[in-house]
């Protein structure tokens, strides 16, 4: 299911990724976000490579069940570019 991560505190979407009941599982007894990649096909914690880990303080189950939000304090850039959230690029609607 898709899983949006929000910065403790400030409320910033940082980052959405995918996790399955494992993922949520690893993350929920590990307090470190862990997510399954469905183009890599394996579970990835966020932070094992680039040091730029996410401690989870909660997650929140969406009204239908079907979504989660991951707050967590992030150490570092959330996305993969190195940026602070994926979430930086403004797009510009026609007539705004």
């Amino acid at each position: 299911m898709c899983a949006v991560v929000q910065q403790r505190g400030t409320g910033e979407v940082l980052m959405v990724a995918w996790m399955d009941d494992e993922a949520l599982h690893r993350t929920l007894t590990t307090g470190r976000g862990t997510y399954w990649s469905r183009s890599r096909e394996e579970y990835w914690v966020k932070g094992e490579s680039s040091g730029h880990v996410q401690h989870v303080h909660e997650v929140r189950l969406d009204c239908d069940g079907d979504a989660l939000l991951v707050v967590v304090d992030q150490t570092g850039a959330a996305c993969h570019t190195g940026t602070r959230t994926c979430f930086d690029t403004d797009v510009l609607l026609s007539g705004a």
